[in-house]
C-alpha cells in the first residue's frame, strides 16, 4: 500500500516455507489463492460436494481480507499527506527540537531543573528510538525508497544503536511475516528463561542500552565488511555525539557522570518497551509452520491491542500500543493512519465474528507475573483452530 525499499520487500523465495508452501505475507500473495491457477485442459469438470464446499470456504476466507483491504485502501487514498505521514513526522521533529532544551536543563545546578532535563531527554530519546525506528523499519516515513533507506539507517543505527539490516530482516521478514508461528515469528527473541520473573519484568530491561549495541556487534559477522563498518561507524556516531554534548554543552565534569546520565535517559522507557513486546503476542494462540491459518485469522488470533495511553501513544506510537492489530494487518501504515482505520477494522472484524483482542496493561502484567513459567520459560503449545487451517 505504501512504498518501501525493494530489497526489504519479501521476494517469491521469501514467501515460501521449508516445504515450498506460500507464506501469508504482504504484496501479491495476500490475494492469491492456494490453487495453482486454471485447471489443465482435459481435467475433469466434476467436483465432489466436499471439494465444492472447501473451495467455497477458501474463497470466503480470501475475500474477508480482500474486502477489509479495500475498505482501508479507500480511507488511505482519501487521507491527506498530513494524515498519512505528516503527523508522525511532526512528532519526531518535535522530539529532536526538545533535545537542545534538555541539554540546557542538564547544565543547571538546581535539582528540579536537572531532573526535568533528564525527563525531557528520556522522553525525546524514547520517541526517536522506539517510534522513529519502528516507523523507519516499515518505510512509513517517506514514499521515496532512497529516503526510506536513509531514515532506516539514521533511526535504527545512529539513534537506536542497532544494525538496520538485521532490524528490518527480523521485524519485517520474520515477526510480521510469521506472527506467532513457532520457530519463526513467535517472539522467542524476547524470552530469557534463565531469569526469574521479577528480574526479567522489572530489572533486566534497564540493561537494554548496554545490551543493544553489543547484540548489534554480534550480528555483524553475517554482514559484508562494508556494511559492518558502516554500522559500527553509525552506532559510534550516535553514542559519542550524546556523550560529547553532555560534556561540552551540559558541562558534565567527568566521563562517568555523562555515561550514567546517558544510561538513565536511554533506559527510561525500556521496561514498558519490553512489556509491550511480550504482552501483545506471547500467551496468545501459536501456530505450526505447516498448519497455519489465513492471514486475517492469524493476525486476529495472535495479536492484541492495549488501551490508549497518552504517554505511551506519543512515545511508542499507536501501532505499538492501541492499534497493534491494525498494524499487523496493514504493517506499512503510519501510526496516525493505524489510528484512523481502527474503527473500520474493529467494526469489520466484530461484524464478521472474528476476534478483536484487547486487554489492559495492568491485566497483562498481572497475567505474565503469575504465569511467567508457562509463557516465558516453557515452550508454548500449538493452537489448533478448527476449520481455519
Amino acid at each position: 500500500m505504501q512504498t518501501v525499499p525493494e530489497k526489504w520487500r519479501d521476494t517469491p523465495s521469501d514467501r515460501v516455507d521449508e516445504k515450498g508452501a506460500p507464506a501469508p505475507w504482504e504484496g501479491q500473495t495476500l490475494f492469491q489463492r492456494n490453487g495453482t491457477g486454471a485447471p489443465a485442459k482435459g481435467a475433469s469438470d466434476a467436483a465432489s460436494p466436499e471439494e465444492v464446499s472447501g473451495k467455497g470456504a477458501e474463497a470466503e476466507r480470501e475475500s474477508l481480507m480482500m474486502e477489509l483491504t479495500r475498505l482501508v485502501q479507500r480511507t488511505v487514498k482519501e487521507s491527506s499527506w498530513w494524515e498519512r505521514r505528516g503527523i508522525d513526522c511532526a512528532i519526531l521533529a518535535a522530539a529532536f527540537l526538545t533535545l537542545p532544551v534538555a541539554f540546557y536543563l542538564l547544565s543547571s545546578s538546581q535539582v528540579l531543573l536537572f531532573a526535568l532535563g533528564m525527563l525531557v531527554m528520556g522522553v525525546a530519546h524514547g520517541i526517536i528510538t522506539i517510534k522513529g525506528t519502528h516507523l523507519a523499519s516499515h518505510g512509513s516515513l517517506s514514499e521515496s525508497q532512497a529516503w526510506g533507506e536513509f531514515w532506516a539507517v539514521f533511526f535504527i543505527e545512529v539513534c537506536g544503536s542497532f544494525t538496520a539490516r538485521t532490524g528490518v530482516q527480523a521485524h519485517i521478514k520474520m515477526h510480521h511475516a510469521h506472527t506467532n508461528v513457532i520457530g519463526l515469528g513467535d517472539s522467542s527473541t524476547w524470552k530469557a528463561p534463565f531469569l526469574p520473573r521479577s528480574i526479567y519484568l522489572f530489572i533486566a530491561p534497564l540493561a537494554m542500552p548496554i545490551m543493544t549495541p553489543l547484540v548489534a556487534l554480534g550480528q555483524l559477522k553475517d554482514h559484508s565488511l562494508a556494511l559492518a563498518l558502516r554500522t559500527v561507524l553509525m552506532v559510534a556516531l550516535g553514542v559519542y555525539s550524546q556523550y560529547w554534548l553532555l560534556l561540552h554543552v551540559s558541562g558534565f565534569q567527568s566521563p562517568a557522570s555523562a555515561l550514567l546520565c546517558m544510561l538513565v535517559c536511554r533506559a527510561m522507557f525500556s521496561m514498558p518497551y519490553i512489556h509491550v513486546n511480550i504482552f501483545q503476542h506471547i500467551g496468545l494462540p501459536m501456530f505450526s509452520p505447516t498448519r497455519r491459518p489465513k492471514r486475517i485469522y492469524q493476525m486476529t488470533h495472535g495479536v492484541l491491542n492495549l488501551p490508549r495511553n497518552p504517554l505511551l501513544d506519543w512515545i511508542f506510537g499507536h501501532s505499538l500500543i492501541n492499534c497493534h492489530v491494525e498494524h499487523h494487518l496493514f504493517p506499512f501504515l503510519s501510526d496516525n493512519m493505524c489510528l484512523k482505520v481502527k474503527p473500520i477494522v474493529s467494526k469489520y472484524l466484530k461484524e464478521r465474528e472474528l476476534p478483536y483482542q484487547e486487554d489492559s496493561y495492568v491485566s497483562r502484567l498481572r497475567l505474565f507475573f503469575h504465569r511467567y513459567q508457562e509463557f516465558m520459560v516453557y515452550a508454548p503449545p500449538i493452537t489448533e483452530l478448527v476449520g481455519v487451517q
